[in-house]
């Protein structure tokens, strides 16, 4: 479980190093330009690693659900060798994902207005600016998303129907409650991940608007980032400790 956080933190770190930098550029100095290599760039990055996390948050559900619904072959099935395996393999394949989409959009011609409606080059946003036909992007965002997204959505939801009937079947309350908080982390943080990228991606044509889709952008590149750390840490006795303490040392204050 360590190393996998291990991943996901280091995940986290260079997600939000790949669009704040250039978000806190146009808030402090009003620097609202970026070229178009630097836009590409930004967009591959951003696009590269939300791939990952669709890998690696899948990785870590089959993880919990080995932990929880066959706890005395864990240290057999989840070995040193499938850990890594798995984490090179979700860089690796997330890494590769979006080159296509990168290539083909690279290609394309901008005319008119070149403005970008967010604080990132958000591949809707600048599909907007485009002259050319985007039909082949459009097609291939959907091809990767059969292709990805939804077999690690299945993953994820398969382990946890797993996860959720093996809890139930437990007698004892203590023994049900010790068996969720093992995995409570880790849904929590899918919850956030898929939710607010269905509220960004998966919605009806006629509901979609950048105005709308920029409050949910924000929640998914700076909050979630930050939300993780927190919510894994919270298992931590110590960590609770220091934040009752926190939160006593005000109340009196």
């Amino acid at each position: 479980m360590y190393f996998f956080l291990c991943n996901l933190s280091f995940l986290d770190i260079s997600s939000t190093s790949v669009t704040l930098p250039k978000l806190l550029d146009i808030l402090l100095r009003n620097s609202k330009c970026i070229s178009i290599n630097e836009c590409l760039s930004q967009m591959y990055l951003f696009m590269a690693l939300a791939s990952v996390e669709f890998f690696l948050l899948a990785a870590m559900a089959y993880d919990r659900y080995v932990a929880i619904c066959h706890p005395l072959r864990y240290a057999v099935i989840i070995n040193q060798r499938l850990c890594v395996l798995m984490a090179s393999g979700s860089w690796i394949f997330g890494i590769v994902d979006p080159v296509t989409h990168i290539v083909l959009i690279s290609h394309f011609s901008y005319c008119g207005l070149n403005e970008i409606n967010h604080f990132f080059c958000d591949p809707s946003a600048l599909l907007t600016l485009s002259c050319s036909k985007t039909q082949a992007v459009e097609g291939m965002s959907y091809i990767v998303g059969a292709f990805v997204a939804i077999p690690c959505f299945i993953t994820t939801l398969t382990s946890y129907v797993c996860i959720i009937s093996t809890i139930l079947r437990i007698r004892s309350t203590e023994g049900r409650r010790k068996a969720f908080s093992t995995c409570s982390s880790h849904l929590t943080v899918v919850i956030l991940f898929y939710g607010t990228l269905i509220c960004l991606y998966v919605r009806p044509t006629s509901t979609q608007s950048l105005e709308l889709n920029k409050p949910f952008a924000l929640v998914y590149n700076v909050l979630i980032p930050m939300f993780n750390p927190i919510i894994y840490s919270l298992k931590n006795r110590e960590v609770k400790g220091a934040l009752r303490k926190i939160l006593n040392w005000k109340l009196v204050f």
